[in-house]
């Protein structure tokens, strides 16, 4: 039964890994270059808007239910994706698939929280740490070998055995756990209208920062792209929280946020996702424009952070289970993303490789314990009929974090490198004739490194600059990357000062925890859940 909830898990981490390798091939195949980003943005909104609106109805139909909706839409995507015939057709197609993606890490984690008690959760959210670091491993490995030796369609349809295999044992043996009290009439269909309006308007106006406008400017946060419909946002999602207010069955419920423990866990998470994102994103593109190796190359050069987050994740999910206490152990795991992140900061082009994977060993420890720890203390911190929505209201937030440091970080990286790269040019002895026509097309936004160093190579007069030049972009580059860890360590030291408002709860043991259950399910008049397994040998009175 847990192994197909890793399963679950694992179909949805995978999926945002194994994607990016092939799409310089996909947008090829389809000829859809200016719609590029799309195909991951159409994703990125659906699997967002819908994760709360999955862990609210879980907690009113059900786990089992829900989850199996999720990835049997997860799949139909996954299949269409596959076999889209123009760039329009996948990114609708990509939209799909997030719809039902939405439903798959909330619920697993939920799940968790049903079948053990909290005295046992930590080592089991530990192992969906570990899935989440093994995703990106594989994740690139399998993308490009796919690509490469079969067809970027099977990078969709990859997803479809594992999925059916995990429906498979979901449907025979998985108790339909968490279902309370509820009725559709109640359901908060105002409340989720504001929320996805509000969510998109937000994802987009933040995908749409730095992207290139028809006339060849760059969208900036004061253009109606990007600044207008954050505003939108701001105005839904205030609305949202009036409502919310009132509403019978709200689809986040604000009492998550009243509490010093519930408030202090959701608002590290959201800190925590901001910071985390950016290494993830940015540590890549300096392997592969700085070092100049492939993009499938580049997932494994990162491989001591996913070491140090696996490792990190497996060991704090056991120390939480064996001790109980976790609040000592968040603390000094923020410590050591700060540490990282600091010694990040000093990135150049050419840092050792061997220091530079110490760096990110230290910097991957610090991430792990937190993918367990926070989702123990929710779910220790709410009552057991919030379980979904707590979950999911986490998962949520971490994915909002990162989707803001992403739009903050390609704006300070932008700027870092137009402001490093004279300095750089000069440094290098490239000469102020050439440097100013590349460092004013660099603060137009018409500078790309590999771009420039192209088309630098096909002029006999530049030649001989060409290695200076590139040297110069490559460090200015690796500088940008270097400054964006001081966005890590002004997250971290947030959720460290968040994390110190939690107040450490004794986790209830199992026999205490299952009474717990027995009792909400009584006073709501509801049957204890029975796997599907059992209730199939059960004899008929």
């Amino acid at each position: 039964m847990f192994g197909a909830v890793l399963l679950v898990l694992f179909l949805s981490s995978l999926d945002q890994t194994i994607v990016g390798t092939a799409l310089p091939r996909i947008v090829s195949d389809l000829r859809g270059d200016n719609l590029y980003t799309w195909v991951v943005t159409s994703y990125l909104l659906t699997s967002t808007v819908t994760v709360p609106i999955y862990g609210k109805l879980s907690d009113v139909y059900g786990r089992r239910p829900m989850l199996l909706i999720g990835v049997v839409i997860f799949l139909v995507g996954s299949a269409l994706s596959g076999l889209s015939q123009s760039m329009g057709q996948l990114i609708a197609f990509r939209g799909v698939q997030g719809l039902g993606a939405g439903a798959l890490f909330p619920i697993s984690l939920a799940i968790i929280g049903d079948l053990f008690s909290p005295q046992e959760r930590g080592r089991y959210q530990g192992f969906f740490g570990a899935v989440f670091g093994v995703s990106f491993i594989i994740g690139p490995f399998l993308g490009g070998f796919l690509t490469d030796h079969a067809s970027w369609r099977w990078v969709f349809y990859v997803n479809i055995p594992v999925g059916i295999a995990a429906l498979a044992v979901i449907a025979a043996v998985l108790p339909n756990m968490g279902r309370r009290p509820g009725s559709v009439r109640d359901f908060d269909f105002l409340g989720v209208a504001l929320l996805s309006i509000g969510l998109v308007s937000l994802l987009i106006g933040l995908t749409e920062k730095g992207q290139t406008a028809p006339d060849g400017q760059l969208y900036g946060w004061l253009t109606w792209q990007v600044g207008g419909l954050i505003l939108v946002a701001g105005v839904l999602l205030v609305a949202f929280i009036l409502v919310e207010r009132v509403a019978k069955e709200p689809v986040i419920p604000l009492d998550l946020f009243t509490t010093r423990t519930t408030a202090g866990t959701n608002a590290a998470v959201f800190c925590l996702g901001f910071g985390l994102f950016t290494a993830v994103i940015y540590l890549p593109r300096f392997f592969q424009v700085v070092r100049g190796i492939s993009a499938t190359q580049s997932g494994y050069e990162i491989w001591p952070l996913l070491v140090g987050l696996i490792g990190g994740s497996i060991l704090g999910g056991q120390l939480i289970s064996r001790t109980g206490r976790y609040k000592a152990l968040m603390l000094i795991s923020i410590g050591l993303l700060i540490v990282g992140a600091w010694l990040m900061t000093h990135l150049q082009a050419d840092t050792n490789g061997v220091v530079l994977w110490s760096w990110m060993l230290i910097l991957g420890a610090g991430v792990g314990p937190g993918l367990a720890a926070y989702t123990v203390v929710i779910q220790a911190a709410v009552p057991l009929r919030r379980l979904g929505v707590a979950t999911s209201t986490l998962t949520l937030l971490r994915q909002l974090g990162g989707s803001v440091s992403l739009a903050i970080a390609g704006t300070l990286f932008n700027s870092t490198f137009v402001h490093q790269l004279p300095a750089s040019f000069a440094a290098h002895g490239v000469p102020a004739a050439v440097a100013g026509p590349l460092s004013a097309a660099a603060s137009s936004g018409n500078l790309s490194s590999l771009g420039a160093g192209a088309q630098l190579a096909q002029s006999p007069q530049l030649q001989a600059l060409v290695p200076r030049i590139l040297a110069a972009i490559h460090e200015a580059e690796a500088l940008a990357i270097a400054q964006l860890f001081w966005l890590t360590i002004g997250a971290a030291v947030a959720a460290f000062l968040f994390t110190l408002l939690i107040k450490e709860l004794p986790l209830r043991g199992g026999p205490a925890l299952r009474q717990e259950q027995l009792d909400e399910l009584a006073a709501a008049g509801v049957p204890e859940p029975v796997s599907p397994a059992a209730a199939a040998v059960t004899p008929a009175p």
